[in-house]
């Protein structure tokens, strides 16, 4: 077999094949065995019938289609690996020359990716946030603690911000009440913001057994994104009472003795939050200097298949658990489906962008994933699935996705070899001293290849990663 590579762009080849025909000999005897399976004719045994008889009754063309077709798929898998290619996607094949007893020859056009050249990085140089915990800071956060240890109480009064409420809903569209749009005994914090636009107003001032009217934008369900006619029915108003910051609050609310251990428990969540957040911002910045300082051309077919994909699992997996469409979600987001198609062009084009240059920047500096990094990374992605190690590890193994997660892990590694070579300040001017770099650039690495607006369950993330890992 012969074999020559032409590049058609940066992206993209046609290979040119020539076989001798004794290199089918194996594919022919295949194909009258396989035909000799299928066909009957009289006089003979099936399976037994001679090639000779085959051509006569059925035709020599049909054992040559049957013999191209089974040689064609390692044929071009000799030729990719001849050639020392990195194919990306299917090929498309055009048999171009097929001369009996002589001579097979093919063309297969395909992606590939692109030789990148790793710009120096050494220079790159970032600005983040001060990782500082301010007295407001722990205030807010002793505050929220203490909310979750009120009590409520009924009272016979008419209901004010900050009381609970017990209530039960209606909700009408055209006239027509919801299949979906009653609840009954729902607890409502007045002023919380987490129901329906308008209820607040609606409730406050209201004694039990009181019932009000309100129009609002409904957020989810069937009718997400309509206006609808709310009717609200108080059952109940609850006084809610906050406990005492002393002491005694902190060994209700913690493992500790006094307040002031607390509050300094709280202040060092904080800062460790902070500094979580503060390298994640860091790792984000310098990806994006890496990437704006390399040429990465994109294949157009692959970027076209990747942002389908993120389309068709945010519309089919996020939206469909949400009960909505992909029009009501967009006017949720204040967003024209132009723009939302840009956004997501170009997150994908950052994901594909990301992978082709941190997967070059690993085999440049010839990082390998150990068996314990691998394991480690694994627990990390099964705890935010919430899917339990076991249970996270065999979906992987199932789904034929160790690679992937390998991938992710090199990747990972290679951008904490960027973060680590930079100079990162923060807004303070001081230099920023990043601890574990690998774990945040993993996490860094994969929302880049795969952004949270199209990111499926878990079980189903390897239809989430981009085209080119997939390839």
């Amino acid at each position: 077999m012969k074999s020559a590579v032409e590049n058609l762009n940066p992206t993209r080849v046609r290979l040119t094949v020539e076989v001798p025909f004794e290199e089918l000999k194996s594919n022919l005897d295949a194909a009258y065995k396989k035909i000799n399976q299928q066909v009957t004719v009289p006089g003979f045994r099936k399976g037994k019938i001679p090639a000779r008889v085959i051509d006569q009754r059925f035709g020599r063309g049909a054992v040559l289609e049957e013999a191209v077709n089974d040689a064609l798929p390692g044929l071009y898998q000799s030729a990719v690996e001849e050639g020392e290619l990195n194919p990306l996607g299917q090929p498309e094949v055009d048999i171009t020359e097929l001369k009996d007893n002589e001579l097979l020859a093919f063309t297969a056009e395909v992606d590939v990716r692109p030789k990148i050249e790793i710009p120096d990085y050494s220079g790159i140089e970032v600005t983040v946030e001060a990782a500082e915990v301010s007295d407001e800071d722990v205030d807010k956060a002793v505050e929220q603690l203490r909310e979750r240890f009120a009590s409520t109480t009924v009272v016979e009064r008419a209901a004010a911000e900050g009381d609970v409420v017990k209530i039960d809903l209606e909700a009408k569209v055209d006239g027509e009440v919801l299949d979906d749009g009653v609840a009954n005994g729902v607890d409502y914090t007045i002023g919380s913001g987490e129901l329906l636009d308008g209820i607040d107003d609606a409730v406050t001032g209201l004694e039990a057994g009181a019932t009000a009217t309100f129009t609002s934008e409904l957020k989810g369900g069937s009718a997400a994104g309509k206006e609808a006619e709310v009717k609200v029915d108080v059952t109940s108003v609850s006084a809610r009472e906050l406990p005492e910051l002393d002491d005694d609050f902190a060994q209700l609310a913690s493992e500790f003795d006094t307040l002031d251990e607390l509050r300094e428990d709280s202040r060092k969540r904080l800062g460790q939050s902070k500094k979580y957040e503060q390298a994640t911002e860091a790792q984000e910045k310098v990806l994006d200097e890496l990437i704006g300082l390399a040429e990465i051309p994109v294949p157009e077919k692959l970027l076209e298949d990747e942002v389908n994909t993120r389309k068709h699992n945010l519309i089919n997996h996020q939206l469909a658990q949400m009960g909505i469409d992909l029009a009501a979600y967009l006017k949720m987001q204040d967003k024209s489906e132009e723009d939302f198609d840009a956004e997501l062009k170009e997150q994908a084009e950052k994901g594909i962008k990301t992978q082709f240059l941190l997967d070059e920047l690993v085999n440049t500096e010839k990082l390998n994933v150990s068996q314990e990094e691998l394991t480690e990374h694994l627990m990390r992605r099964a705890q935010s699935s919430g899917m339990s190690p076991d249970q996270f590890a065999q979906a992987v193994v199932e789904g034929g996705q160790v690679p992937m997660l390998v991938g992710e892990v090199a990747r990972g590694k290679a951008l904490a070899v960027v973060v680590e070579a930079a100079t990162v300040k923060d807004s303070n001017g001081e230099v920023v001293d990043l601890d574990d770099e690998d774990e945040t650039a993993e996490t860094v690495a994969a929302d880049a290849e795969a952004s949270d607006d199209t990111e499926a369950a878990s079980t189903e993330a390897e239809a989430d990663k981009p085209e080119a890992d997939k390839a």
